[in-house]
């Protein structure tokens, strides 16, 4: 918050400034200046009201911040949406499910929704449709620690059993991977922002990118690995090259040594930062959800913020006072237009949502919309169109195989989902086997499939009818799934995302790089969302629990306003300023300070003592303190 501070409150903020009567000035344009920093109407505004959005707003009230949630739409949860229907099946519009983190277990526990967890059992594979069979990529079977290290390894579905005995890759496909993983491989590319292809290419090879990370880059982000940055959409992944060339022996960064370093080093952090012993017990990364959907977690925000939130308000301009650092926030809203004022505003809107809205107090932020990058053909952060199909079939209709590694019967669907490789003509991304993750998604007689179709390279599926995005999906569960007798399908939902998951492409950190220089400047602003912090459901809830940290200790550090004791707003007083020549000055290499020069010479009137006076603000304290403190680390 950065609220100009009157003369009499930036003397009293410092021991190096002293009052003493002999000279009389006006004083009418700080009072009302004061007045304006006591009439705030919410310590922080939180716009966009979808996962990142709302656990931030809940985390900011439950820390004793003043908050108020915007939403332009009507709901509270942005792409969470689940349905339940009178016979029995519970849906999902968008996201179908979660990979447990702590961040998830805590925000639960604190809503009172932590009895509706419902997990997934964790041996159940994802499997990857190949030249007209399943295979199951490779997964331990739900031990702890170092036992399910090595269940990942050398288990029934582990590395070894899908290395040498099973059928997705070819042997020389296998040889390659096993050379890369292993061995080592060539290094990467110096300076050079490489593609989830070529990187996935360069280490293990081509096959295993075709028929194992083209499916699953396809399920995650529904992108084209092609134009997809590696450091920037998968950086965990990326960094255990890093970690196994930190291995003096490994020479040549053999990737499968970084790996289990990084598992180690993992476990140790989670063994120093224990979950509270009073949340549910849980596994790290199991697939989770609630009794009744996912939606459940963004009602429960919505009903403990109760008039907190703002449905149907939608953001037209952000402005900032330069003299007291307030913002204003201007909506349409189904009254009508409304003024708000805050001390601090976190953006959690979609990119291509803050177009022209932030332009008169951050007008860097264009580049998230206007950005151009030549060699992806790209105009700022792309949106592609995405279609969530649920259907459900009898389980009888499912074909009648016994599936590989001991799963049983594909009627049975034992398994979290299916991927469709680009290479095998089916333009389902994926189909997740809802009824098969959770209890209680679908009658006893149905199996319940939620898919995912369209992305980045099939933007064509937004303009087609939706019988016709029906019917590819069924086609697409015939060719996989089905007996060639299957009836219809049971139509359960549709929804079309048009503009869906943020593509985290070539130059996107470049991107966010500009959009973090430009914020620095402006305290209190913070313009985030999952195009920065990550798409999946559990970076949007930790990306809330971290932020609210961050917000909370820039409200907490600006100085409550005084009242000041001014009856009549034109009071002469009489006042002489003393500096202290020892009082340190802040740190003129902190890049968010306010001046350019490491020291200001002494004022040589009283007319300029008190303009410098009153050009003083609750920014500069703040940034005062953040230069002798260390910086605030950024979102």
């Amino acid at each position: 918050m950065r609220l100009s501070v009157s003369i009499w409150l930036a003397f009293a903020s410092t021991s190096a400034m002293a009052f003493a009567p002999v000279n009389k000035m006006a004083t009418r344009q700080s009072s009302l200046r004061m007045a304006a920093a006591s009439e705030v109407d919410v310590d922080t505004i939180v716009v966009g009201a979808g996962i990142s959005g709302s656990t931030l707003a809940h985390n900011l009230n439950r820390n004793g911040v003043d908050v108020m949630l915007t939403e332009a739409r009507d709901y509270v949860g942005g792409n969470v949406i689940s349905h339940k229907t009178d016979d029995g099946f519970i849906w999902e519009e968008g996201p179908n499910s979660f990979a447990t983190q702590p961040s998830i277990v805590r925000i639960a526990y604190e809503l009172g929704i932590a009895d509706q967890f419902v997990f997934a059992d964790e041996s159940l594979p994802p499997w990857v449709n190949h030249n007209g069979k399943l295979h199951p990529l490779p997964k331990g079977q739900g031990g702890k620690g170092p036992k399910g290290q090595l269940e990942l390894v050398f288990g029934p579905n582990g590395v070894l059993k899908f290395a040498l005995a099973g059928e997705l890759l070819s042997w020389p496909g296998r040889i390659r991977a096993g050379i890369g993983a292993f061995i080592g491989h060539a290094p990467a590319p110096e300076g050079k922002d490489e593609t989830i292809r070529e990187w996935v290419t360069r280490i293990l090879g081509e096959e295993v990118f075709l028929r194992c990370i083209d499916p699953f880059v396809s399920g995650v982000y529904a992108g084209d690995p092609e134009t997809l940055s590696m450091k920037a959409a998968l950086s965990k992944i990326a960094r255990i090259e890093n970690y196994a060339y930190s291995i003096e022996w490994n020479k040549f960064g053999a990737i499968f040594y970084g790996g289990l370093k990084r598992q180690v080093e993992l476990t140790k952090e989670r063994k120093a930062d224990p979950p509270a012993p009073e949340w549910p017990e849980f596994e790290y990364g199991n697939p989770g959800s609630f009794r009744e959907g996912l939606g459940t977690l963004p009602k429960a925000i919505a009903a403990e913020l109760g008039d907190k939130v703002k449905l149907e308000w939608k953001l037209t301009k952000l402005e900032r006072s330069e003299k007291t650092g307030i913002f204003t926030a201007t909506y349409e809203t189904p009254s009508g237009e409304k003024k708000v004022t805050a001390k601090s505003v976190v953006s959690t809107a979609p990119a291509h949502a803050l177009k022209g809205v932030l332009d008169s107090v951050l007008p860097e932020a264009k580049v998230l919309t206007s950005k151009i990058r030549k060699n992806i053909q790209r105009t700022g952060i792309y949106h592609p169109p995405v279609a969530a199909v649920t259907v459900a079939y009898p389980k009888s209709s499912f074909k009648d195989v016994e599936l590989p590694n001991g799963f049983g019967n594909l009627q049975d669907l034992p398994g979290f989902g299916s991927l469709n490789p680009r290479t095998e003509g089916v333009r389902t991304l994926g189909t997740l086997w809802s009824s098969s993750l959770f209890p209680g998604r679908a009658p006893k007689d149905y199996h319940l499939l939620l898919n995912y179709i369209g992305g980045s390279r099939d933007t064509g599926l937004v303009n087609l009818p939706k019988e016709e995005i029906i019917a590819e999906v069924d086609k697409g569960c015939r060719q996989v799934l089905l007996k060639p007798d299957a009836p219809e399908p049971k139509v359960l939902g549709m929804k079309i995302w048009p503009t869906a998951i943020p593509q985290y492409e070539l130059g996107h950190l470049e991107i966010i790089k500009e959009l973090e220089e430009a914020e620095s400047k402006i305290p209190g602003l913070w313009v985030c969302g999952n195009y920065r912090t990550g798409v999946a459901f559990p970076d949007c809830v930790t990306f809330g629990y971290d932020h609210a940290k961050v917000v909370k200790k820039f409200v907490d550090e600006i100085p409550a306003p005084v009242a000041v004791d001014e009856p009549d707003v034109s009071v002469e007083v009489e006042m002489e300023l003393s500096v202290d020549e020892e009082e340190e000055s802040p740190s003129s290499d902190d890049e968010t300070t306010t001046s350019d020069e490491e020291e200001e010479a002494p004022p040589s009137s009283d007319e300029e003592t008190l303009a410098n006076l009153e050009s003083l603000s609750y920014t500069d304290k703040y940034m005062n303190n953040r230069a002798r403190d260390g910086r605030m680390p950024s979102p």
